[in-house]
């Protein structure tokens, strides 16, 4: 193999000296150029002899057998370097060395002494050694295969190669470990022993990141076949801009790097393999111990806690302490949720791309993941259900008793209503908030049995473990609020039917007082009509008649009025006796009755008494006034009409005459002026009564005259 023993690290300050170098040049035998170029400062022997040995364990065997031609360049040292250094070629590569250039100066050593040295010491030294100048040189070496100062075109960077040079090294290094730590790796891994019972050293890590190794190596060869690319195009051509480089096959083993990358590969691949195994096997360890530690928390504390919570609170604030004890329990519980998610997830993925070997395992694992999780989130959500509804049942037995404590205040309060408005606001008020906690009590009950529910079905996922009494005493209290509630509610509902019977009471009594004030203003409103519309005597005896008649009927109302106010007041007097409690008007709204009774009926009387001496008025003169004078003569005589006359001076008066109420106060029917219209036809007719009593007279005083004239002509004649 084309390596060194010997390492480039050991003796790098040493090569960056650059006192002998292997250019890539090739002599016409396709021998190797060594170039050994000596300076004007004393060359170290051993400096020079390590750089030798180490360059002459670069090349290949196969290219040692085809030897060296070495160049020793002397133009700028001394004769006896030069000697020194031809005669150590003998110890270092005696049998690899075909030919010896010495690089003779300008200013040329002693020629006889030098030829004599070499030629003498030829059959002992075992090569040729020959002194040529710089511009010489081509006549045994092709000017590509020479580096720029002996006159060629072949470029040679002393410190790329240097550089280049450990960086194989270190591949060669690193990969020949590598391969040997994966062989080892690799090899274990096929006795199929679990994790557990190999070897320590069997599960450890190789020592060089496999992926870094690879990638040098892939930089390295494309490096080495650009060269030799470059090299093999410009050798062609033989001419310049020639760019052989020393890193080509011959010298770092191109294929040997191929090999290497190769065998890296394949170990590679079969040691990815192997961390697949053991990740997928210590992931399923792994989630198998994730995987019990869920389900043995879950099964054992987490349960625990559960089946010891079983009370409901007897209070909001209690059922509020035990939803934040509850809170407590799921936060808890959370935290293992999230974990048998992160593992679900993770078990899904290794379904998805899993074997076929592991897939029952990891189902089984699932399903029992998932069934104790699944059975826990069910008992935590039940749980919490309870508690949601015994607060809510909680509320609303709180709700109902203070609708039930308000309600009963105001039926406890002394009932003193302004008026039937307000009573019927109250009652309207009452039954509102007997139906508001009919409805909460409705809402109680079915919350009840909603909580009743619940905690049977809490019960059932008691694993078989009897029933605590805790749960019976739950039970329990909830019928009890129930049915002490019921009871509340019926004392409620009796005391309500007892006020709700007062209070309509009450609100016939004001509606009986009510209805008496308005019969006084009614019986009020009649006695102003009389006095202030009932004015009209009527024209005539039929007229007159049929105001008489109207004034009965009027009467009639009015009497009618008195009795229903007389009546509506009685009542009040038994409502107030059955309530026990005075009106603000039982002593007032009888005597007002009462007076304006009074006040109507003397009014009414007087419009009677004027209305009949009315009647009698025109009965008389229209009897009068129908007779002619003759038949006067013989039925009436001036004295009935001066009756009449009489009779209707005795009415107008009397229109004058104020009607005098029983407390003394006086008023008139109209006003004068209404009065003096209504009295008119009275006049008239007075009038015409008047001219027919004179008529009377005349005809009276006729016959008179007349009986006179007779007498006094009977007595002549006698």
């Amino acid at each position: 193999m084309s390596t060194s023993s010997m390492e480039a690290t050991t003796i790098l300050p040493i090569l960056k000296k650059k006192l002998a170098f292997l250019s890539g040049g090739k002599d016409r035998r396709s021998g190797l150029i060594l170039t050994i170029p000596l300076c004007t400062e004393q060359t170290s022997m051993e400096e020079l002899s390590a750089t030798l040995d180490y360059l002459l364990g670069i090349p290949s065997d196969k290219c040692k057998a085809r030897g060296f031609t070495v160049i020793v360049d002397g133009r700028k040292s001394q004769w006896n370097v030069v000697k020194t250094v031809v005669l150590m070629l003998q110890n270092v590569i005696p049998a690899e060395v075909s030919l010896v250039c010495v690089v003779k100066p300008d200013e040329f050593w002693d020629k006889k002494v030098t030829h004599f040295c070499f030629w003498k010491e030829k059959d002992r030294l075992g090569f040729e050694v020959i002194l040529v100048s710089a511009n010489k040189l081509t006549r045994y070496i092709e000017p590509c295969q020479l580096t720029e100062e002996f006159g060629g075109s072949l470029l040679y960077d002393h410190v790329d190669w240097v550089n280049k040079r450990l960086v194989f090294e270190k591949f060669t290094k690193e990969s020949t470990s590598l391969l040997d730590e994966l062989a080892v790796i690799n090899e274990n891994e096929k006795s199929n022993q679990p994790d557990k019972d190999r070897p320590p050293d069997c599960n450890a890590l190789p020592s060089f990141d496999p992926e870094t190794v690879l990638q040098t190596g892939h930089e390295l060869l494309s490096e080495l076949q650009q060269r030799r690319f470059n090299g093999s195009e410009g050798g062609g051509g033989g001419g310049g801009g020639t760019a052989w480089s020393p890193m080509d096959d011959e010298l770092l083993a191109q294929p040997q790097v191929m090999k290497l990358l190769d065998s890296l590969r394949e170990e590679y691949t079969k040691y990815q393999e192997v961390c697949r195994q053991r990740s997928k096997r210590s992931q399923l360890e792994e989630i198998q111990t994730k995987v019990m530690q869920v389900v043995n928390w879950l099964e054992g504390p987490g349960t625990e806690q559960l089946r010891a919570q079983w009370g409901i609170g007897d209070s909001m604030r209690a059922a509020q302490a035990l939803q934040q004890k509850h809170e407590e329990i799921e936060s808890q519980h959370s935290e293992w949720f999230a974990v048998y998610v992160e593992l679900n997830q993770q078990i899904a993925a290794l379904l998805s791309a899993g074997d076929e070997e592991d897939l029952m395992e990891l189902k089984a694992l699932q399903q029992q993941l998932s069934d104790v999780c699944y059975r826990q989130a069910s008992q935590l959500e039940s749980r919490q259900n309870v508690l949601q509804s015994a607060h809510e049942f909680h509320g609303t037995a709180q709700d109902l008793s203070q609708q039930l404590d308000g309600l009963l205040g105001m039926l406890c309060a002394d009932v003193a209503p302004a008026d039937g408005a307000a009573i019927q606001q109250t009652l309207k008020h009452l039954e509102e908030k007997l139906k508001s906690v009919d409805g909460a009590l409705q809402g109680l009950k079915e919350k009840g049995q909603v909580l009743l529910d619940q905690m049977s079905n809490q019960a059932s996922w008691s694993y078989g473990k009897e029933v605590p009494m805790e749960n019976k005493e739950n039970v329990d209290h909830i019928h009890s609020v129930m049915e002490d509630m019921q009871l509340r509610k019926q004392r409620c509902e009796d005391m309500v039917d007892v006020r709700r019977l007062k209070m309509l009471q009450m609100v016939q009594l004001f509606k009986c007082e009510e209805d008496a004030s308005q019969a006084v203003e009614w019986l009020g409103e009649l006695l102003d009509a009389l006095l202030k519309t009932h004015l009209r005597l009527g024209d005539d005896s039929q007229e007159t008649k049929v105001l008489l008649e109207k004034h009965k009927k009027f009467v009639d109302v009015a009497q009618s009025t008195y009795d229903y106010g007389r009546q509506l007041l009685q009542a009040t007097v038994v409502l107030c006796q059955s309530l026990r409690c005075t009106t603000r008007s039982s002593g007032d709204t009888l005597p007002r009755l009462n007076r304006v009774w009074k006040q109507f009926s003397v009014t009414s009387e007087e419009r009677v008494h004027r209305l009949e001496m009315a009647s009698s008025f025109h009965i008389a003169a229209e009897k009068l006034l129908k007779e002619s004078p003759e038949q006067a003569v013989l039925m009436l005589d001036v004295e009935s009409c001066e009756e009449v006359v009489a009779l209707g001076k005795s009415l107008l008066d009397r229109l004058t005459v104020p009607v005098i109420f029983p407390d003394g106060s006086e008023h008139f029917f109209g006003s004068p002026g209404d009065m003096a219209s209504s009295a008119e036809s009275i006049r008239e007719k007075m009038k015409l009564v008047e001219e027919k009593r004179f008529q009377l007279e005349e005809v009276e005083q006729l016959q008179e005259e007349e009986e006179e004239e007779a007498l006094e002509t009977g007595s002549q004649e006698s």
